[in-house]
């Protein structure tokens, strides 16, 4: 059955965000008609009804409304922004917020928060804010009136008399409690959460609170499986910043609700991030956190991720569950790569295309993993032994197509390892810790990694008896102390060491899988290679061009490129390789450079072209041809490429090379930085010359090299 959504834009960056933002409706191809309406600051400030009729009607004719944002302001300034026939009518600015929530019956404001990127472990909780009653109810007053002056009474009133006071009253009702409290429990049922809080301050307001709380534990009473607790809003507080895996369903009024919620979205990683869904009995309405920001308004480069997330929330009440949770995977997953990122998480990209590689990875998913490697070991910071282990597991895991996005060597110490860990934790889709796993004292990488997971070490019996026998084949002493070698996080699976006694394990967190290898190579690699041949492998959806240039500084390829590539689908990376630079470009499978784009780029590079195939010009020359070098520089001879041994009946091209300064005035020289000439002439008479930049520490890499393409070049001009 066909959706009607309503669409209110709003004020602010409310407008650009939807804009940036629906087009994903129809990418999904969704059964959902979007209609708009008007709301906000410019209804106010047109007619002094920030909610015109018209937009309630059409409110009532919708199955959801989702809404862009909202400007409020304070009295003065609601009064001065009325056209002056307005201003003297008496009309009351009420915030069209409250209007929706309060007409509508929205009572329960819905702010699932998450862990998206970062250093911290994955979490997963949600706040559920009072929307109708509390300190938010309206009633809201300035001065003392007799009829309350018998019992709103304080020292301070005295001071300057009870005109010169104002208060609130915070509303709390039977009906409203009970109302929210079910609804806080039946989404921690529905959404698989264990415990429910409720945030309050009942050691301070002692009628409300306990009033509050005992209605609370009946409602909890109904949902025996789920955990029920009670604690005072400012200890949520802190400890929401510092252990929010440790929560559930967060559940205020609305206050404290407010407060709680924003501090949840900081948690999560910004406002920019933070989706909302102000529910009733009967009527729904979505809206990204972050406000309108009228400030930013009209420089397209408003976050767009909060308003996706928003919309997934949406698509999850129309019941559209599947679609909401790709919706989801997709926005999580290019903020994690961090390739398109909005400035305030880190980039330069506008809301439109932040908007459009969201879309782009919804409809044609990355198939490619991410990982992660961490070696552990004092040994290997002090340089004591090489870090060979991280070159290798790097090597095999990009061979089972998983893109190695970060490389981190450690300490035998805890708090480190599981930092690290802890902070690749979500991020990447395997994290491999290699070292540490022995019996001895300074290993400490399973104490660590059950720190990061949050897991106790349990001892494996059965793996306690295999490493015992293990011991045994090897004539090595048993000693207690290797009994700690059988130790591994609760439900993690053990890895077996066919070569050694200690065996590594494995474990998922979040959407990340974890595996912890001993140290050893002849261990460490086979267990690895084990592990990663009974895992499925998806090639990776993508087409790699290469160019590698000579003749060209890094910069001018940079700017080159950049004019010609502008999709943000494709990736660049600039290698410089002295004297090479070495361009590729990966572009998925659906969207592949256009044919112009990539003729461009190739007649633009084509006079620095050395190779498309990493091949470097010595190595070409090696299977082109057999040169025999003449010169008159002495110091030149012992620079120039060296001879393959010559087939029999194999031609020799004799070639006459020069350099200018002289490579004898280059060495003698103090200065170090400059600018050579190579001049060659081939026995035929072809010639060719280049100038390149000259630096006296890497002659023995370059020089071998502008030779060998400076032979080459009139070939390949001859041929085209």
């Amino acid at each position: 059955m066909k959706k009607n959504v309503l669409v209110l834009p709003g004020d602010g960056i409310g407008q650009e965000v939807c804009e940036a933002s629906l087009p994903v409706i129809s990418a999904m191809d969704l059964p959902i008609t979007l209609t708009f309406g008007e709301i906000g600051w410019a209804c106010w400030m047109r007619e002094g009804n920030p909610v015109p009729d018209q937009t309630w009607e059409k409110i009532a004719g919708a199955d959801a409304v989702l809404l862009g944002a909202i400007t409020s302001k304070g009295k003065a300034q609601a009064q001065q922004a009325l056209p002056q026939p307005l201003q003297q009518k008496g009309i009351e600015y009420v915030s069209p917020v409250i209007q929706l929530r309060q007409k509508l019956g929205l009572f329960a404001n819905i702010r699932p928060v998450k862990y998206v990127a970062g250093d911290q472990r994955p979490f997963r909780c949600c706040v559920i804010r009072e929307n109708t009653e509390g300190l938010y109810a309206g009633m809201d007053f300035k001065g003392v009136r007799p009829a309350v002056s018998g019992w709103l009474k304080h020292p301070n009133l005295d001071k300057y008399g009870p005109e010169e006071a104002a208060w609130t009253v915070r509303l709390q009702t039977r009906y409203g409690l009970e109302r929210l409290f079910q609804t806080a429990f039946e989404y921690a049922r529905k959404h698989d959460f264990t415990r429910v809080t409720f945030a309050d301050k009942p050691n301070v307001m002692r009628e409300s609170g306990h009033f509050a709380g005992s209605i609370f534990h009946e409602v909890a009473a109904r949902f025996p499986e789920i955990a029920a607790d009670i604690h005072n809003v400012d200890a949520i507080a802190l400890w929401l910043v510092r252990k929010p895996h440790e929560f559930g369903v967060i559940v205020a009024e609305n206050m404290f609700g407010d407060i709680l919620s924003d501090l949840a979205a900081g948690v999560m990683g910004g406002l920019g991030l933070a989706p909302s869904a102000n529910i009733g009995s009967h009527a729904a309405y979505f809206e990204p956190v972050h406000g309108s920001a009228p400030g930013m308004a009209g420089q397209g480069k408003a976050n767009p991720c909060a308003m996706f997330y928003t919309i997934a929330l949406m698509l999850e009440y129309l019941g559209f569950e599947l679609q909401a949770e790709k919706l989801q995977h997709a926005v999580d997953r290019v903020v994690r790569d961090g390739k398109v990122a909005t400035y305030d998480l880190g980039g330069t990209a506008s809301t439109q295309e932040m908007a459009q590689a969201i879309i782009r990875e919804l409809l044609h998913p990355t198939l490619g993993k991410t990982a992660s490697v961490i070696t552990i070991g004092d040994e290997l910071l002090s340089g004591q032994y090489p870090n060979s282990n991280q070159l290798h597991i790097s090597q095999r895991l990009e061979a089972a197509q998983h893109q190695v996005r970060f490389q981190a060597s450690c300490a035998d110490n805890i708090a480190q390892i599981s930092a690290l860990i802890t902070s690749r934790i979500g991020q990447d889709d395997l994290i491999v810790i290699c070292g540490g796993l022995g019996p001895t004292s300074d290993d400490k990488t399973r104490e660590a990694v059950a720190q990061s997971l949050g897991r106790p070490l349990i001892y494996d019996e059965d793996v306690w008896a295999t490493i015992q026998a293990q011991l045994r084949a090897f004539g090595v002493k048993n000693d207690p102390s290797n009994r700690q070698q059988a130790r591994f996080p609760d439900g993690a699976s053990v890895l077996d060491n066919p070569s050694g006694t200690a065996p590594g394990f494995y474990t998922s967190i979040g959407s990340s899988l974890v595996v912890v290898l001993p140290g050893p190579p002849s261990q460490a690699l086979p267990m690895l290679d084990d592990l990663l041949s009974g895992r499925e492998h998806s090639e990776p959806a993508k087409t790699t061009s290469s160019w590698t240039l000579i003749g060209i500084s890094e910069s001018e390829v940079g700017s080159i490129v950049s004019a010609l590539v502008s999709s943000t689908a494709w990736d660049v990376h600039f290698l410089w390789k002295s004297p090479y630079v070495i361009v590729q470009i990966d572009t998925p499978e659906h969207s592949p450079l256009p044919l112009p784009v990539w003729q461009s780029l190739d007649r633009a590079l084509r006079p620095y072209l050395v190779s498309k195939r990493n091949k470097k010009a010595s190595e070409i020359l090696q299977d082109t041809c057999n040169v025999r070098w003449q010169t008159a520089d002495v110091e030149l001879s012992s620079y120039l490429p060296v001879a393959r041994k010559k087939a029999g009946g194999e031609p020799v091209l004799c070639i006459d090379v020069a350099v200018n300064p002289s490579l004898v005035d280059v060495l003698e020289s103090e200065t170090w930085m400059g600018q050579m000439t190579m001049s060659v002439r081939h026995q035929d008479g072809k010639k060719h010359q280049m100038t390149f930049p000259l630096n006296k520490a890497l002659l023995a890499q370059t020089l071998p090299e502008y030779a060998a393409w400076c032979v080459l070049k009139p070939l390949t001009m001859q041929n085209g």
